[in-house]
């Protein structure tokens, strides 16, 4: 198997984590168009994710916040973003670096993207969720599950697929 010098799949991910980064800074601008809203996932112990003891505690692991309606100051760094979320009507500013992101997802259009880390230590892979032209075998996965800042999501519905980097790779 010939070796890789290139890195395709690193370039894939920094793709996509631009897609994610000119999508809040959009929003950061203009505001959140139509029924656009975002359901994002990450480490909450990653390095450079700035979150209160409070909330540490309560999620020590993963965090999924939604921007949607009640969510101020947001401002989208080449490498971070940062916004102001209520917990329990507790206002909170949030810090998370991109590289923190396990997954991020837009219920309104069913697209979301996914961060696999391949290796403790490695940079996460990424992954999208696509509309499909038309339904399929396969539903379009369920909105991650919230953080207390908003209402659950409603369950997804038939007509998205995941595609894996790894289907492109050569074995």
């Amino acid at each position: 198997m010939a070796t890789d010098h290139i890195r395709y799949d690193v370039l894939a991910r920094d793709a996509l984590r631009g897609v994610l980064r000119r999508v809040l800074a959009d929003a950061a601008e203009h505001g959140l168009p139509g029924e656009h809203h975002f359901y994002i996932t990450f480490l909450s112990t990653a390095e450079g994710v700035k979150l209160s003891p409070r909330l540490l505690a309560q999620y020590p692991e993963e965090m999924t916040v939604i921007l949607q309606h009640q969510f101020w100051d947001l401002v989208v760094n080449e490498d971070r973003f940062e916004v102001g979320l209520s917990f329990g009507g507790i206002p909170e500013r949030l810090v998370v670096p991109f590289n923190s992101i396990k997954s991020f997802f837009d219920p309104s259009v069913q697209f979301g993207l996914q961060f696999e880390a391949d290796a403790i230590g490695e940079a996460p892979e990424a992954t999208a969720t696509v509309p499909a032209p038309a339904p399929s075998a396969l539903p379009a996965p369920a909105a991650p599950g919230p953080a207390e800042n908003q209402d659950p999501p409603a369950k997804a519905t038939d007509g998205a697929e995941v595609v894996r980097l790894d289907r492109f790779r050569k074995k």
